[in-house]
């Protein structure tokens, strides 16, 4: 991207210094010709004495790809959970103090410090509408609250073992809800309404921890991603399974949906990315450019892009049709006590232009994604 910026000056630049030179040229020739005061008095406004002349405003040029625009560190301890607003004018994050925060994605000015939860918060998620946060983790509960305020609105405890994922549907209706613990006694999945926390369907199809979930854009499907190095895929209604994605050799820690709808992509311990055909189940292809565990990615608005992060502490953009690495993030300290951790979280703002992440160095990063 910066390089085409910088050809691209290059190349407007002799044009640019060929009009100054015919302007000029013109400007002389009208002094000349009009006995020297006649033409610029037509082209230059007159600017009365003790006035100063009028400012011209100009555009200031995008940071590069990558510039760090805000590093929030609200947080006592490791972010888990990362999650623009539908505005894209603030972010919600939550980790291991036990906290949501809600802050200025523009500034990093705290507005909302939630404390009800009793233990470490995995996931949070934001309503469609953007009034409610949802937030879930290692209470086992998954709360529901006034985004401006953070006033409790409702509890869910059906969920009977640690909340490692939320999402909630795409019409704001419905929250799915999963996890389990590493001894495997309870994996199952809830779909649940959201105003009522009535449960609606039980998915039981892992034997593992469920670690992500991600809603079909038409709202009909879920895809969940478990320690059972499985991607299921099945109905949101009824909790009918309609086909098991099993191309990861080792644990599956996060899965997304293309915003058409068309793809899967999930990522896990296996180092790998790997993104399929939604409908069928078909492999389409592996992105290998992490060295370590991929624990959190995110598709791009424009559905063209993919961010992926993990334990080797990078954030990775790359092309999801080829698989072609566009950037590399590297603006997480690696020398804190908890990087081993890497980057747990991040996701897309919703113009697409920017990329908040977090994880074991205790911040949340927004940087320029384009």
């Amino acid at each position: 991207m910066e390089q085409q910026r910088s050809f691209q000056r290059n190349l407007l630049q002799p044009i640019q210094s060929f009009r100054a030179r015919v302007l000029l040229a013109a400007l002389v020739s009208l002094f000349l010709v009009g006995g020297g005061s006649l033409a610029l008095a037509g082209l230059v406004r007159h600017v009365p004495k003790g006035q100063r002349a009028p400012q011209v405003a100009r555009a200031l040029p995008p940071p590069p790809l990558g510039s760090t625009l805000v590093t929030y560190r609200g947080h006592g301890d490791w972010v888990e959970a990362v999650a623009w607003s539908p505005d894209g004018k603030r972010v919600a994050s939550g980790g291991a103090d036990g906290t949501v925060q809600v802050w200025d994605a523009a500034t990093g000015k705290k507005l909302v410090t939630y404390r009800g939860h009793k233990d470490v918060v995995i996931a949070v998620a934001w309503s469609p509408d953007g009034k409610t946060i949802a937030s879930a983790g290692f209470d086992k509960t998954v709360q529901l609250w006034d985004a401006a305020t953070g006033k409790l609105r409702s509890i869910y405890y059906g969920n009977p073992d640690w909340v490692f994922a939320l999402a909630w549907s795409p019409d704001g209706k419905r929250i799915a809800s999963g996890g389990g613990s590493y001894a495997g006694t309870d994996d199952s999945i809830h779909v649940w309404d959201a105003l009522s926390g009535q449960t609606q369907a039980v998915y039981r199809g892992h034997y593992l921890l469920v670690n992500a979930l991600a809603w079909s854009p038409d709202g009909t499907t879920i895809a969940s991603a478990s320690l059972d190095s499985t991607v299921q895929v099945w109905n949101a209604v009824s909790g009918v399974p309609r086909y098991i994605y099993r191309g990861h050799s080792k644990s599956v820690m996060t899965v997304a949906w293309s915003p058409d709808g068309k793809r899967i992509a999930s990522g896990g311990s296996d180092d790998t990315v790997q993104v399929w055909d939604a409908l069928t189940g078909a492999h389409a292809y592996v992105y290998r450019g992490h060295t370590n565990w991929v624990v959190t990615l995110a598709w791009s608005p424009d559905d063209k892009r993919i961010a992926s992060g993990g334990n080797d502490k990078t954030v990775q953009v790359w092309n999801d049709h080829t698989g072609g690495d566009l950037y590399t993030y590297l603006g997480h300290d690696t020398t804190t006590s908890r990087t081993h951790l890497g980057v747990l979280a991040l996701a897309w703002s919703p113009d697409g232009q920017r990329i908040a992440s977090g994880g074991g160095d205790s911040t949340v990063q927004v940087w320029e994604a384009v």
